[in-house]
């Protein structure tokens, strides 16, 4: 007999997606839905646009009061929407 290779799924999919070049995109748009997760539903509602460019997220909030507060917390949301993905999607926030 001889010995088969036996991959666990998930690392075929992995290595499949990176080869494809779809791994950034698919982490781009996992960040980008785990927004509401992590900033939560109140700022959720005054969020109105959302996307990724050159590593950063730019996040458009229509409260003044809660944009300056955000702008405030940056290093801690970029942490946290990189921890919720598994992987350094994105270095800064602009708030906007």
């Amino acid at each position: 007999m001889f010995k088969r290779s036996v991959l666990p799924l998930d690392d075929i999919v992995n290595q499949l997606l990176r080869q494809e070049g779809l791994e950034t995109p698919l982490n781009e748009r996992r960040l980008i839905d785990a927004w509401e997760t992590v900033a939560g539903a109140t700022i959720a509602r005054y969020t109105t646009e959302k996307f990724i460019r050159n590593q950063v997220l730019f996040v458009n909030i229509l409260n003044p009061a809660l944009r300056s507060e955000l702008s405030m917390m940056k290093t801690q949301l970029v942490d946290r929407l990189n921890a919720v993905i598994g992987a350094r999607v994105i270095t800064d926030i602009r708030i906007y």
